[in-house]
């Protein structure tokens, strides 16, 4: 199964929003995701669906919304909610495989660093690594297009930008970007 396979709500979910605006990228049924800012679990179920053989390791902040993470845990044997601060993924390291993907939705001021982070610690050389950056969340004074500028320049210290977009209408001020870690030799 694939994303084009799937009812996707891009009013619901940023992938979707993203997919509807013409990102797309390519994943295997086998992979394994680390999934950062998990909420309910909406985008990461299309994930699971998609990653059929794969694993996804859930992280989220709220004990409310884990909640949630652990009855879908339930019902889908390649999920694993974490209950944690993608802040500080030594918290976490102990749980966590190095990872083919890494989908990060966290709405924090400080989202690049955390992304940043994340992808040095678990993403394998040759990963896709997604960033749904809202920025209000940064700050609420600046232009959304200068945020973005500067999380572009700053991200592309260390991976390759592939892929971005706007999510507007659906989705206001944030930009969706699809990088990859590339292998060096």
């Amino acid at each position: 199964m694939n994303f084009s396979q799937l009812r996707i709500d891009p009013k619901i979910s940023k992938l979707g929003s993203a997919l509807k605006k013409g990102i797309t990228f390519q994943i295997k049924e086998t992979d394994v995701l680390l999934y950062l800012g998990a909420s309910a679990g909406t985008t990461v179920s299309y994930f699971s669906d998609v990653l059929a053989k794969g694993f996804i390791f859930a992280v989220e902040i709220s004990r409310r919304m884990c909640m949630h993470l652990v009855f879908l845990a339930r019902q889908r044997n390649n999920i694993a909610p974490i209950l944690a601060d993608a802040a500080q993924p030594e918290q976490y390291a102990k749980n966590i495989v190095p990872v083919d993907i890494i989908y990060q939705d966290v709405s924090q001021r400080n989202q690049v660093d955390i992304f940043l982070k994340n992808c040095d610690m678990f993403l394998k050389k040759g990963g896709i690594a997604i960033l749904c950056l809202k920025a209000r969340s940064i700050d609420l004074r600046r232009k959304p297009e200068d945020i973005f500028a500067e999380a572009e320049k700053e991200i592309s210290k260390q991976l390759k930008l592939a892929q971005k977009t706007t999510l507007e209408p659906w989705q206001k001020e944030h930009m969706f970007f699809v990088f990859r870690k590339e292998v060096k030799f």
